[in-house]
C-alpha cells in the first residue's frame, strides 16, 4: 500500500481558505470537514488538513508560527508543465494570494511560488521527465 501524507496547516478563516483553494482547483473531503477543519485533496495519496488556529492548537504544545514573519515550511506541488506552473500561481495571486519568489528557471526545472491567505509558502514545480530518469 502506498504511504499517504496529511499536512496540517493552521488558518485564520476556514471559509476564506476553502474559497481560495477552490479557486485553485482543489476539492475537499466532506467526511473530514466541520466548522473547524477540512481536508483538502491534493491527490489520491496527499492531503492538507486546514484547521482553524484554535483547533490546530489542540494538536501541539508549541506556539503557532506567525507566518507574517516566520516560515514554518515550504509546501511543493508538482506540475505537468511550465504552463501549468504559471496557471496555478496566477490563479493563487488572482484569488488573493501574495507572491513569494520570482519564477526560477533552471532549464530542466521550472518553479514559481506564492503565499496563501495565511502566509503559508507554496512552490509549484515542473521538472522535465528526462531529469528524473524517465
Amino acid at each position: 500500500m502506498a504511504r499517504k501524507i496529511f499536512v496540517n496547516l493552521a488558518v485564520q478563516d476556514l471559509d476564506k481558505s476553502v474559497d481560495f483553494f477552490t479557486q485553485l482547483g482543489f476539492a475537499f473531503d466532506p467526511n473530514f470537514t466541520d466548522a473547524s477543519a477540512t481536508c483538502m485533496i491534493i491527490s489520491d495519496e496527499a492531503f492538507v488538513m486546514l484547521l482553524v488556529a484554535d483547533r490546530f492548537s489542540d494538536f501541539t504544545k508549541k506556539e503557532l508560527c506567525d507566518t507574517a514573519t516566520h516560515t514554518e515550511a515550504i509546501l511543493a506541488l508538482s506540475a505537468d508543465s511550465r504552463e501549468q506552473v504559471d496557471e496555478l500561481v496566477d490563479k493563487a495571486l488572482a484569488a488573493g494570494g501574495q507572491p513569494a519568489n520570482d519564477p526560477l528557471d533552471e532549464g530542466f526545472m521550472y518553479g514559481w511560488s506564492f503565499q496563501d491567505l495565511d502566509g503559508h509558502l507554496w512552490e509549484v514545480i515542473h521538472m522535465e521527465p528526462s531529469a528524473l530518469g524517465r
